[in-house]
């Protein structure tokens, strides 16, 4: 039990290693504050785990793909600032690899690691002095920045630490401090003494008026300090929401949501796959628009295969709209989405959904695998089982997919199925290789409707003359049944399906489980 107890204790100890080491070097330098503020207060390790996931996931430039580029070349550039830029501490903690590590590779590269003679640009005074070993960054662009921005690192201690300059005076050398020596232009002519070059005395002031001896606004002291400020601090993050990047206010307490999937025999190579998200209404955003109030929610849903080749894309909206009266009703409900996918049954899948309140700005990421059930061709088999308080038959069977049909069948699946004792419990079930009878061309089906309750049989069902039976087929055989909860009491059931084949003797199982809630 002591080992046990060592072992356990050791695990915790990697574990809180881990996470520090994640928030206190690897996103140290790209993690926001409101990330951080919210990282910092979570408690359990499950909710730790999730957050990373989703705020790599947010900065994932394209999730058709199984890698994720942005988080691959972040690692990367760690690995390079270590590799080239270690002096003292290492690379990742010095001033060139935590821009390295923002803000990539400059576009154009100025190194002069011997210091010595340097003649000043114009925009820097003009003149000649002596430098300590220096490297100017140049990116084209940096978000909060503008076009060229400049970086300049000054290693004054010849100990190869280079540090980031606000001021271009920073890397001088002993002609910094020495009258008469490194003078520029203007102090050369008397316009000026080195006490008004910016930055060079901070307690003098900003130092600058009509005699100024810069020549870009870049270089003015505010837009140096403001650089300064800017460059080490998180870039801004865009976020992949839906198909596009937008600005998104990111909060631990994303969207939740949930999703089902089930399955359906199509043919001997496909199944049919509904992919169902539910929301609560309670958390989403509600707004006045045409004096009803309006929640709406977009929902993203990329499929591809484990080789990364994409299968299909969907994007929809789903709106719920009700009176002021409605609306407290409206709150404890639920808005649904449904997309019915045909998918190869030789194949397996990933999932990636975005749900966003587009009134708000939550968002919910959610990726799951899809696993098609392979169905045989000679025994009795069956779909999966849905349980809804919402299922009728349509009178005509739309030309195009429509959510919540299933051939002539529209069915609302209740996800936590949930119901009251108000509500009929709907079943909807398909067998598969049922025999016909070869006199009258129809099954021959005996269905019990078995009701459990803590493990006890509470009711049964039988329908020995297929009153059950929706629609058949050689090739399927498709169930319905109401059953009434009026008599029951609170809590946990199971429904069992028995489906003997009296033409042949086989027989299918199949049972599900849901709630009986107040309401």
């Amino acid at each position: 039990m002591a080992q046990q107890s060592d072992t356990d204790t050791l695990r915790q100890e990697e574990e809180l290693d881990y996470f520090t080491k994640w928030l206190e070097e690897d996103v140290l330098y790209i993690i926001n504050d409101e990330e951080k503020a919210i990282f910092t207060e979570l408690t359990t390790d499950d909710e730790k785990e999730q957050f990373i996931e989703q705020f790599w996931f947010r900065r994932d430039p394209d999730p058709r793909t199984a890698s994720n580029e942005f988080k691959e070349e972040h690692y990367r550039r760690i690995a390079y600032a270590n590799e080239h830029y270690t002096s003292g501490d290492p690379g990742w903690r010095t001033d060139r690899g935590r821009i390295y590590i923002i803000h990539g590779p400059p576009d154009n590269l100025e190194t002069r690691p011997m210091g010595g003679a340097y003649v000043r640009k114009i925009e820097e005074g003009g003149g000649v002095t002596a430098v300590y070993p220096y490297e100017k960054w140049t990116y084209r662009y940096i978000e909060g920045l503008g076009n060229n921005v400049e970086l300049e690192f000054v290693d004054d201690s010849d100990s190869g630490q280079y540090k980031l300059a606000v001021f271009p005076w920073e890397k001088e050398g002993a002609m910094r401090y020495t009258p008469g020596l490194g003078m520029t232009l203007a102090e050369q002519t008397g316009i000026s003494t080195r006490a008004d070059r910016p930055g060079m005395y901070p307690e003098m002031g900003p130092g600058y008026g009509a005699q100024s001896w810069f020549r870009r606004v870049s270089d003015t002291p505010f837009q140096r300090y403001e650089t300064f400020a800017v460059v080490g601090g998180a870039p801004v993050t865009k976020y992949k929401d839906l198909k596009e990047l937008v600005n998104v206010n990111i909060q631990y307490a994303t969207l939740p949501f949930s999703t089902r999937q089930e399955y359906f025999r199509l043919n001997e190579d496909q199944v049919l796959v509904p992919i169902t998200v539910e929301v609560e209404n309670k958390h989403l955003s509600f707004a006045k628009e045409g004096g009803l109030n309006v929640g709406k929610m977009a929902i993203y849903g990329i499929v591809s295969s484990l080789t990364n080749r994409v299968v299909t894309e969907f994007e929809d909206d789903v709106v719920a709209r009700y009176t002021d009266e409605e609306l407290a009703q409206g709150l404890l409900k639920t808005s649904v989405y449904q997309k019915i996918l045909p998918l190869d049954v030789k194949n397996r899948y990933k999932v990636d959904l975005v749900v966003k309140d587009l009134r708000g700005s939550k968002v919910g990421v959610l990726r799951q695998a899809i696993v098609p059930p392979t169905f045989g061709e000679v025994e009795l088999e069956g779909s999966s089982l849905i349980l809804s308080d919402q299922i009728e038959a349509v009178e005509e069977i739309p030309e195009m997919d429509e959510m919540f049909v299933l051939g002539d069948v529209k069915i609302l699946p209740r996800l936590k199925n949930e119901f009251t004792q108000k509500m009929p419990l709907g079943i909807y079930f398909q067998v598969y290789n049922a025999m016909l009878d070869q006199s009258t061309l129809e099954p021959s089906l005996k269905v019990t409707f078995s009701l459990y309750h803590n493990g006890e049989l509470l009711a049964q069902a039988i329908d020995e003359e297929g009153e059950s039976i929706q629609f058949f087929s050689g090739r399927r055989v498709v169930l319905m049944k109401h059953l009434s909860l009026a008599n029951l009491g609170l809590g946990k059931y199971r429904i069992q399906l028995e489906i003997v084949d009296r033409l042949n003797d086989r027989k299918l199982l199949q049972d599900g489980d849901f709630t009986i809630v107040d309401g």
